[in-house]
C-alpha cells in the first residue's frame, strides 16, 4: 500500500482510541449495565474552576443530581441509566456552561469539558442547543459549488502538496462518526460478541422477545445491542419492528438510521435521517446527514449540513466536522477560519488545534502550523495524533520547524515501542543535522530507525530512511539490505528503488542497478497516476468571499 494510506492506517490504529481530550484513567468505571458522566470545568482562559456547581438531569425525568467540582475542577456522576442527559455548570462571577443531548445507550461513560461563559456573552462556552454559534455566526465565505481537484490550491513543492492532502484526510479521520458505536458522543467502544456465542443480556432479551414479539422495548433493546456490538445487519429488522410499533420514538428512529449506515444501506439511512429532520431538527441529525452526504459523494450537501449543525449547537463536535469537511475539499481559507473560531471557543480541544495546524500547513504557514500542533500535544501529551501530524509536517517542510524536535523526543520517551514515534523523531534529527551542514547520519538516528522496523517489521518507509542513514555512514552493505526490505514491503516506493539503484551502481553491480532504475521509473509512473486519479475523483469546493461578488 502507498505511503499515504499506510500512514493513515497506522494513524487510525494508534489514535482512534485517543480522540477525546481526557485521559482514560480519569474516566469513571461503571457496572456493565450502568453508565457515568465525568469531566472538568474551566473558565474562558482555560483555568480549572474548583467549587463550581454541576447539575445533571435526564431529559425524560424531573429528578436532578447536583455535585461540586473538586480542587482540580473535576466532577463525576455515576450509576446512571441509559438515556439522554443535560449537564449544566455554573459559578458566581464566572458564568455557566451547558451540554445537552448526551446519549448514554452507546457505551459506559462520557467525558465533558465545560467552559463557563459570562452572562454578557463576552466569553465563550459550550453553547446550549438552539442558540447561535458562540462567536459571530456570519461566516466570511460562501461555498458556491464544487469543481474537480485540478484547480486545487497548493503551496511549495509537490511533496508539500501531497503532505497537505494527506493531513486533510487524516484530519477528517478524526471527525466523529455517528454510526461508529459511540464515537459521536465520545463513548468508548466496547465490542461484545461476534454472533457465535450469545451474551447473557442477549440471551435474556432474545427469550423475552420470543414470548412477546410485539414489545417495543424488547425489539429496541435487542436491536440496539446488536448495533453497538457491530452486528448492524441483525440490528436492522429489530429496529424496524420497533419503529413500526412506535413510529414516534426518536431514539429508535435515530438508531435505525445508524444501523442502515453501518450495514451499508446509505440510501435508506439518508431517507431515515431526512424523515427525522422533517419532524425535528437537531445538530445530531445534521451531523449524521453530513456524514452520509459525504459518503455518497455529495460534499456540497454535506458541508451545508455541518454548517447548520454548528449554528444550531455551537459544539466542539460541530465546529470540527464543519471545518474538517472544508479542509478535505481544499477550501483552505474557510477551513482555517472555522478551525480558528472553534479553537477560540474550545481552547482545550486538541483535535481542533490539530485541524487548525493542518489548515495552516495547507496555506503555506509552516511555522504557525507547527506551533498549533505543538500546543495540541501539550494539552494532552499522551495523545499520539499531534505528534504524527508534526512528524509528517517536519518530513516535508523545507527547514526544521520550531518546537517539533522536542515534542517528538517526548513522543519517543512516552512510547518507546511505538514505530511511528521512533521513525518521526529520527527524521526530525536528520532534518536538524542536514540544516546544520552535517550528513544526518548519527548513530542515534540509525538506532531509532532500527527500533522502528523492529517494532513494525513491514514498515517500508522506515527501511528507506534506515538505508539512507546507513549509506550516510558509509555502510553500503547495510544500506542495500535496508533498501531491499523497503521495496519488498512496498514495491511502489519509488525513492527506495532509486536509492537502491544508486547503491548497486556504487557497488559495481550495474545490471542490478539498471533493474532498480527501471523499477523506479515504473513506480514513479504508478505513483503519479494514482495521485492524478485521486485528484480527478475528488471534489473541490468553489469558495466566494462575501466581500467579493458571486460568479454570474
Amino acid at each position: 500500500m502507498d505511503r499515504g494510506f499506510r500512514n493513515l492506517a497506522l494513524l487510525l490504529a494508534v489514535t482512534l482510541p485517543c480522540l477525546r481530550d481526557a485521559p482514560a484513567k480519569n474516566r469513571a468505571q461503571t457496572a456493565p449495565d450502568r453508565f457515568a458522566i465525568a469531566g472538568s470545568v474551566c473558565d474562558a482562559a482555560g483555568n480549572v474552576v474548583p467549587g463550581a456547581s454541576v447539575v445533571i438531569n435526564k431529559n425524560d425525568a424531573r429528578r436532578t443530581i447536583e455535585t461540586t467540582t473538586d480542587a482540580q475542577g473535576r466532577f463525576s456522576f455515576s450509576n446512571l441509566s441509559e438515556g439522554i442527559y443535560t449537564v449544566r455548570a455554573k459559578k458566581t462571577g464566572l458564568g455557566d456552561g451547558t451540554r445537552e443531548s448526551i446519549r448514554l445507550p452507546l457505551g459506559r461513560h462520557e467525558h465533558l469539558d465545560l467552559v463557563l461563559v459570562a452572562s454578557d456573552g463576552a466569553t465563550t462556552a459550550e453553547a446550549s442547543p438552539g442558540g447561535n454559534m458562540p462567536l459571530d455566526d456570519k461566516a466570511n465565505f460562501i461555498v458556491a459549488g464544487v469543481t474537480d481537484w485540478s484547480a486545487a490550491g497548493g503551496h511549495g513543492s509537490d511533496a508539500h502538496q501531497k503532505t497537505s492532502e494527506d493531513l486533510a484526510r487524516d484530519t477528517r479521520a478524526l471527525a466523529s462518526t455517528p454510526s461508529d458505536s459511540g464515537a459521536a458522543t465520545g463513548v468508548t467502544k466496547e465490542p461484545t460478541t461476534n454472533g457465535s456465542t450469545r451474551t447473557q443480556p442477549e440471551e435474556k432479551l432474545h427469550a423475552a422477545l420470543l414470548r412477546d414479539p410485539e414489545s417495543f422495548d424488547l425489539n429496541h433493546q435487542l436491536g440496539e445491542l446488536y448495533l453497538h456490538s457491530y452486528r448492524s445487519v441483525e440490528a436492522v429488522p429489530l429496529l424496524e419492528a420497533a419503529s413500526r410499533i412506535d413510529p414516534a420514538n426518536y431514539g429508535n428512529a435515530y438508531d435505525l438510521a445508524l444501523a442502515y449506515e453501518a450495514s451499508g444501506n446509505l440510501v435508506r439511512a439518508r431517507e431515515q435521517v431526512r424523515s427525522l429532520q422533517a419532524r425535528r431538527e437537531t445538530a445530531e441529525l445534521d451531523r449524521l446527514a453530513g456524514a452520509l452526504d459525504e459518503q455518497m459523494n455529495d460534499p456540497l450537501a454535506a458541508v451545508s449540513e455541518y454548517e447548520r449543525a454548528a449554528k444550531l449547537d455551537g459544539s466542539e463536535e460541530s465546529y470540527f466536522d464543519w471545518a474538517a469537511e472544508l479542509l478535505l475539499h481544499r477550501a483552505i481559507q474557510p477551513a482555517t477560519e472555522i478551525f480558528t473560531r472553534g479553537s477560540n471557543a474550545y481552547p482545550r480541544s486538541e483535535r481542533i488545534l490539530a485541524g487548525l495546524g493542518a489548515a495552516l500547513y495547507a496555506a503555506g504557514s509552516f511555522d504557525k502550523a507547527a506551533e498549533k500542533l505543538c500546543a495540541a500535544s501539550d494539552l494532552s501529551p499522551r495523545d499520539t495524533t499531534p505528534y504524527i501530524f508534526l512528524g509528517k509536517m517536519e518530513q516535508a517542510a523545507p527547514q526544521p520547524l520550531a518546537c517539533v524536535k522536542g515534542k517528538l523526543a517526548r513522543f519517543v520517551d512516552q512510547e518507546p515501542e511505538n514505530a511511528l514515534a521512533n521513525y518521526y523523531y529520527a527524521l526530525a534529527l536528520v532534518k536538524q543535522e542536514q540544516a546544520s551542514g552535517r550528513a544526518g547520519a548519527s548513530q542515534q538516528i540509525r538506532t531509532l530507525l532500527a527500533k522502528a522496523v523492529a517494532v513494525e517489521p513491514r514498515f517500508a518507509d522506515a527501511y528507506l530512511a534506515l538505508g539512507a542513514a546507513c549509506a550516510a555512514q558509509g555502510d553500503q552493505t547495510s544500506a542495500i539490505a535496508a533498501y531491499r526490505k523497503a521495496v519488498t514491503y512496498n514495491a511502489n516506493l519509488a525513492e527506495a528503488h532509486f536509492r537502491l539503484g544508486q547503491a548497486y551502481k556504487r557497488a559495481g553491480e550495474s545490471v542490478k542497478a539498471q533493474e532498480e532504475f527501471e523499477a523506479y521509473r515504473r513506480s514513479s509512473q504508478v505513483e503519479t497516476a494514482t495521485i492524478e486519479r485521486q485528484r480527478r475523483e475528488a471534489r473541490q469546493f468553489v469558495i466566494v468571499l462575501k466581500a467579493q461578488s458571486p460568479p454570474q
